[in-house]
């Protein structure tokens, strides 16, 4: 995976660069593996607007992740494909029984790799191991949050966290944010890194593209005026005045947003905390 630029014929050419897709080996999903999906554009049930600035974008299929690796059988990576819901890679494998199924597709790995998940697997990028049989200080992705529920974290582009700390039935994971949290020694975690690494650093250049992909334009509130905007008016360029908020008047800086008390015990470290 590597950056494509472009020569500057237009002012949209000058700052493109984006994913060269060396390593997509099929142009066309897998079709047993794909289902319509519904664009909300942001809005509710109620036809109302609960997500501002979606709407628009190419018409697109899912597919059908397999985040749990049940089947413990080898599997093969036939190809390596582009999937329009999520910024990382996606593999289709082939298991010996026949089945097919798409996983996330880890960095490293190749058309003609055999995969293995579960209990006794070999330690190698793109298997799926139990927590309790990986090292420590290995970059994991695909983690599971509970046994057998399948993969919630570290699931995009170039996303990996560490397993630092082994205590008793809990292992200490640190995520990519920077949090370090408590997870079951008995939750699958797949080896390496998230495929397409380099995600980071495109830069799409233009407009039409945001448009392409379901994003709406994002106005400034300080540059509208005050009967739209908390921060709009003033005469000549202005900061706002006030701490930035929503335009109806919300904060939107500073305030916590997480509030599980349940859950709090398993986490040993902030993500505000990364020293």
């Amino acid at each position: 995976m590597g950056l494509k630029s472009y020569r500057p014929l237009t002012p949209t050419l000058r700052y493109k660069q984006i994913g060269d897709r060396k390593e997509i080996t099929a142009d066309k999903p897998y079709k047993p593996l794909t289902e319509g999906i519904k664009r909300s554009s942001g809005r509710n049930n109620a036809g109302e607007i609960t997500s501002r600035r979606r709407g628009g974008g190419h018409k697109k299929l899912y597919r059908i992740i397999d985040f749990k690796r049940k089947d413990v059988v080898s599997c093969t990576v036939e190809t390596i494909e582009y999937d329009p819901n999520r910024s990382a890679r996606i593999a289709l494998v082939k298991y010996e029984n026949g089945k097919r199924a798409y996983i996330i597709a880890p960095a490293e790995i190749k058309v003609g790799d055999v995969l293995n998940a579960g209990e006794g697997a070999a330690f190698r990028v793109g298997n799926a191991l139990p927590l309790r049989d990986i090292p420590l200080n290995t970059i994991i992705h695909n983690i599971e949050m509970k046994p057998g529920k399948g993969a919630q974290i570290a699931r995009s582009a170039g996303a990996g966290a560490e397993l630092v700390a082994k205590d008793g039935k809990l292992c200490q994971v640190r995520l990519p944010s920077g949090e370090v949290r408590y997870i079951s020694e008995d939750c699958l975690a797949t080896v390496g890194q998230v495929s397409n690494i380099d995600h980071m650093n495109e830069s799409s250049g233009s407009a039409g593209r945001s448009r392409w992909l379901g994003k709406r334009p994002a106005v400034r509130g300080v540059v509208m005026n005050p009967v739209d905007h908390p921060l709009g008016g003033g005469e000549g360029r202005t900061s706002g005045g006030r701490h930035p908020c929503s335009p109806w008047g919300k904060n939107s800086k500073g305030a916590k947003t997480r509030n599980n008390k349940r859950t709090d015990r398993f986490i040993v470290r902030r993500r505000q905390k990364r020293a």
